[in-house]
């Protein structure tokens, strides 16, 4: 028994001396062998021990984060074998590869969030204390983002494909697990805001229960989307889905990741644009757990038509003249569109601010305002005609209401001026609100 002891000792010995190696500035990639080696050897238990305690010998919580991507990535090796075939086939930049490697950046944070918070539960020195939690804050702070990108993403970019081809519940139940997700991580960053409000042992108990619990979840939905979900993906959709996926996913983000260009050379398709009935070779590609769940129970597959007879194209989306009308109508604000050559072209039917009648169409509009103001309207104008401002706004108060008034100019794709949009609005009701009001709020 002695003996066993002391080669766990030696082994826990030889990786502090390799993560220190790393931290006095010793190539990474010279090491990797090394800590292969030894990390094969040592229980996952063991891991937080040993970061401890080189915490406790000077190296500081935030070197140890540095170094974390490496020894994270070695030991989940060395203890799990290399599983990782998942990309294969993939080319960089393929939507799937991307959330692939997210799901690499996920896990190794969710790794570090559970060791340093048990390493912060049995830190006894006050300056320790406060480098740890701040590498605890900097990894909450990161950890929020992966609902604002990577989950983001699947919701909004990736679940219409599915949803389409009748499999509502894989997608329900995902956006469930996603939304406890952030839930957990707005619970622990709230925590941390409020350490100073309780115990020192009360705050690193929960704080410890809590993170051990977010990590929990963060790699079970990890693990998900790794065996079932992306490989359901991979089953169903084609070049042309993930082109739309791609064409799209830069305006939500990435985490922790920056995939390069990527064209599969095909044309994109939109989820209302696909044939949702699932082919024999689709079925047979998903999944066995996902199989299983189909058997005796028919897909529902949605076919409705996005695009009607009489439908205007507007670009991001389609809505006949009736439709329109009732939106502008129902819209907040009041709306004048000014053209190219001056003249009142349109005004909205909804809320209205200042009075507009039909006899203002085609008018000047330089002949709606009081002499006064026309020469200020003229260099609001030319301004925006030459491209020198981008807006004019301005505020005024009119009895009980606040007027915001916002002048922008329009342009076309070629980029040549079309006109101009005046929107004003009665500022005063939303200047009182306070605190928040959300969907799940709402009572009939």
């Amino acid at each position: 028994m002695t003996e066993l002891l002391n080669n766990r000792e030696y082994k826990k010995e030889q990786l502090k001396k390799l993560l220190r190696r790393i931290h006095e500035g010793e190539s990474v990639e010279k090491l990797k062998e090394e800590f292969r080696a030894v990390l094969s050897n040592i229980s996952p238990l063991e891991i937080p021990l040993i970061e401890q305690e080189l915490v406790k010998e000077g190296i500081s919580a935030r070197d140890i984060a540095k170094m974390c991507d490496l020894h994270v990535e070695l030991f989940r090796e060395a203890v799990k074998g290399t599983d990782e075939l998942e990309e294969k086939g993939l080319p960089d930049g393929h939507p799937l590869k991307t959330l692939y490697q997210e799901n690499k950046e996920i896990m190794k944070d969710a790794e570090m969030l559970n060791l340093y918070a048990r390493t912060l539960a049995t830190t006894k020195d006050e300056r320790m204390r406060e480098e740890i939690l701040g590498v605890l804050e900097e990894i909450v702070s990161s950890l929020r983002m992966v609902g604002f990108t990577h989950y983001n993403r699947e919701e909004m970019l990736i679940f219409p494909y599915i949803e389409r081809r009748g499999l509502t519940a894989i997608a329900t139940v995902l956006w469930t697990k996603h939304d406890e997700i952030r839930a957990m991580i707005k619970q622990l960053a709230e925590l941390l805001g409020k350490r100073d409000e309780m115990p020192w042992e009360d705050f690193v108990e929960r704080f410890k229960a809590k993170a051990s619990e977010a990590a929990f979840a963060l790699s079970d939905m990890v693990f998900r989307e790794n065996n079932i979900f992306y490989p359901t993906l991979r089953a169903l959709l084609s070049e042309g889905e993930w082109k739309a996926i791609r064409m799209q996913e830069g305006e939500m983000g990435y985490y922790k990741v920056n995939p390069p260009a990527w064209n599969p050379g095909v044309e994109p398709l939109h989820p209302w644009e696909i044939n949702p009935e699932l082919s024999v070779e689709q079925l047979l590609g998903l999944p066995k757990e996902v199989q299983q769940a189909l058997k005796g129970q028919p897909l529902e597959f949605d076919k409705s038509e996005l695009r009607r007879e009489g439908d205007i194209d507007l670009g991001t989306g389609y809505v006949s003249v009736e439709e329109l009308k009732a939106i502008f109508e129902a819209l907040p604000v009041d709306i004048t569109f000014i053209d190219r050559d001056d003249r009142v072209r349109f005004f909205s039917p909804g809320e209205r601010i200042f009075v507009r009648t039909p006899s203002v169409l085609g008018r000047p509009v330089q002949l709606c305002h009081p002499p006064k103001s026309v020469y200020v309207v003229n260099k609001i104008l030319r301004a925006f005609k030459e491209g020198r401002k981008k807006e004019a706004t301005f505020w005024l108060k009119l009895g009980g209401r606040y007027v915001y008034i916002k002048y922008v100019p329009l342009f076309n794709e070629k980029g040549e001026y079309i006109g101009t949009l005046e929107m004003t609005m009665d500022i005063a009701p939303y200047k009182k609100i306070e605190g928040e009001k959300r969907l799940l709020d709402w009572r009939d």
